[in-house]
């Protein structure tokens, strides 16, 4: 094989899921009738502004090789948080500050501040108390979703103050602002993860933890950093959750775990840790967005989702297999 050739094969491996997303726009856009229109691949991008935020963080801790099954509970538990703090209706205490645009700041600190310190929780005990990544952020998933049961007692918090709501209305260029933060974090992070020495040193403990800390390389901060990010990230995502809804409910962001899950594996990470970029996770995300969408325009139940979900990992698995029988032939 002539090294053109070897490169070309190379950039579809990288770039697969971007690939395959062309290919599943060109087919809707051919098949499904009001499919190709501006607006509907506007509301992809849209629709996926939270399961993309939530992704950026598990996806971190799954290219280190460990795991994070408490994004989806931290999430709800920042959402109620700010909207207990900052809803007039239901169960929220309607706390205004002065002037109101200060309230924007201090709400997305506070669900910063709840995700990163589950977050640095699960780290220390995976990372320092030597814990299973997978029990220890199983409970955390459990446990957190309970907390949110117990402070809210079952009940919602509505209307978010208008300062923070103005996010989840005003739009740029066609796309709301929340579609834009999802797109800014998706260029930090990737910059992060291919720029700077933490992201090489995050790939490189995914890959050989051992090798990496022997080669000098200080595995457990870099990890502990990886969890307190990964908490972080998904109280940005019930801080997106709670513009959106205008508040929040207990069962909040339900089931947003597992198309996370799904977005990252068909996104190119290795469940094995060590290989994966944030852009083929965007992909990944605008890929499930744009499944959804037809679904909805063709009028099918929503139990198709799921079984196409389903499908859609298992055949990103046995992808993700396959790529790397051709990556050791072409090593």
């Amino acid at each position: 094989m002539n090294p053109r050739t070897r490169r070309a094969l190379e950039f579809v491996l990288d770039n697969l899921v971007w690939f395959m997303l062309l290919f599943v726009l060109v087919v809707f856009s051919i098949f499904v009738p009001n499919y190709f229109q501006l607006g509907i691949f506007a509301n992809i991008i849209e629709a996926s502004s939270v399961l993309g935020v939530m992704s950026i963080g598990l996806a971190l801790v799954i290219i280190a090789g460990h795991m994070d099954l408490s994004v989806e509970s931290v999430a709800a538990l920042s959402a109620m948080a700010v909207g207990i703090l900052f809803c007039s209706s239901g169960i929220g205490l309607g706390v205004q500050l002065h002037p109101e645009w200060l309230m924007v700041p201090v709400s997305l600190v506070l669900a910063l501040a709840v995700g990163g310190l589950i977050g640095a929780f699960n780290g220390y005990l995976v990372v320092r108390v030597k814990m299973s990544a997978f029990i220890i952020t199983l409970a955390s998933y459990i446990w957190v979703r309970g907390l949110v049961l117990v402070i809210s007692g079952g009940r919602s918090a509505q209307d978010l103050a208008p300062a923070i709501r103005w996010f989840g209305i005003q739009r740029l260029i066609g796309l709301p602002l929340t579609a834009w933060i999802a797109i800014g974090c998706f260029v930090v992070f990737s910059l992060i993860m291919a720029k700077t020495p933490f992201g090489r040193h995050l790939v490189m403990i995914g890959g050989n933890e051992t090798a990496t800390f022997r080669a000098g390389i200080r595995v457990n901060r870099n990890l502990i950093i990886a969890f307190v990010l990964a908490g972080a990230i998904a109280g940005l995502a019930g801080w997106l959750l709670a513009i959106r809804t205008s508040g929040a409910t207990a069962n909040l962001g339900v089931g947003l775990l597992f198309n996370a899950f799904a977005a990252v594996v068909i996104g190119g990470v290795s469940l094995k840790g060590g290989v994966g970029t944030l852009p083929g996770v965007y992909a990944g995300v605008l890929l499930l967005s744009a499944i959804n969408t037809a679904i909805n325009l063709m009028g099918l139940p929503a139990n198709f989702t799921q079984v196409i979900h389903g499908l859609l990992v298992l055949a990103a698995v046995l992808l993700d297999a396959f790529k790397q029988t051709i990556r050791q032939r072409l090593a």
